[in-house]
């Protein structure tokens, strides 16, 4: 099977397309003919190296998390899905024809395998950092790079919770984040005070790592009440980090009921081929995504 792999860390040129053996599901697991892998700041950020040091791997290495497919192989202990079911689920190394998943879900009515490939990771994290963050039904939660995959999550959970969101995005996103039932502002000069003017804010959520750590703190007047996913700077400032993930097959059947509803969206923003996996991790280091970028097999 072909298979995107990296022998060393560095930028997305050490991608590589191979031939590789096809990897088979154990205990607990599925493997599923993939139709389309989601592409998430997690695969570039193991690809650059950033996590050798607390979470080492063997180079080479696979790439990927999230994907959708078809089921072609059931490990033991498996009940409740059958070959040849299509399911979106999380497993390693997705950016292949073939790959075995370990949290999965019946993909729902209406969504495309695009759509579908970009859910598990990022609503896990989303449910986590809303949790961390300590929010509640009536308070305001302010998210710093609220257009993207997770953004996009937090936003529609938190709007489902009653939680008031302010959502800081690009020029380009501004009516993206409200259509998602959040206030918008943009970057740059100023937004503190933009912010400020929206409501107060009794907590915040980093998704961007764009170095906003200090201003969210100052914005909620509590460290704690501050949670990063990509700024690894943030125990710095007495706010969190949180780069463990939880449960993911939890959090499938969490909001399983909220997509099969159509209250939760992802939209794709790009798609790309498994040999142009490359220009898909550029494309999201680049940043200002709007909803997911997908290989599509």
């Amino acid at each position: 099977m072909k298979k995107v792999v990296f022998a060393e860390y560095g930028g997305p040129e050490v991608l590589q397309l191979v031939d590789a053996e096809e990897p088979h599901a154990g205990p607990g697991q599925v493997r599923i003919a993939v139709r389309a892998a989601g592409v998430n700041a997690h695969d570039w950020r193991v690809r650059e190296g950033q996590f050798r040091d607390s979470r080492p791997i063997a180079l080479p290495s696979g790439v990927g998390l999230d994907a959708s497919g078809v089921v072609d192989e059931i490990g033991a202990g498996v009940a409740g899905v059958e070959i040849g079911d299509p399911v979106l689920g999380e497993g390693s190394d997705t950016y292949a024809e073939f790959a075995v998943l370990s949290a999965w879900a019946p993909m729902p009515g209406g969504l495309t395998f695009p759509e579908a490939a970009g859910y598990a990771s990022v609503v896990e994290s989303a449910l986590r950092i809303i949790g961390l963050a300590g929010v509640e039904p009536g308070q305001t939660l302010l998210v710093s790079g609220a257009a993207g995959g997770v953004g996009s999550v937090v936003l529609q959970i938190a709007r489902e919770r009653g939680i008031t969101v302010i959502g800081t995005a690009g020029p380009s996103n501004q009516d993206y984040v409200r259509s998602l039932g959040a206030f918008a502002t943009t970057y740059g000069d100023g937004w503190v005070g933009r912010v400020r003017q929206l409501g107060e804010v009794d907590a915040a959520l980093d998704l961007a790592g764009s170095g906003v750590i200090r201003e969210l703190v100052e914005l909620t007047g509590d460290p704690r009440r501050v949670v990063s996913i990509a700024d690894l700077s943030a125990p710095e400032h007495g706010a969190r980090f949180s780069g463990t993930a939880g449960s993911v097959q939890d959090a499938l059947d969490e909001v399983a009921g909220l997509i099969a509803a159509g209250k939760l969206r992802l939209p794709v923003e790009k798609t790309y081929a498994l040999t142009e996996a490359a220009a898909a991790h550029a494309d999201s280091q680049a940043g200002h995504t709007r909803g997911r970028r997908v290989i599509v097999l």
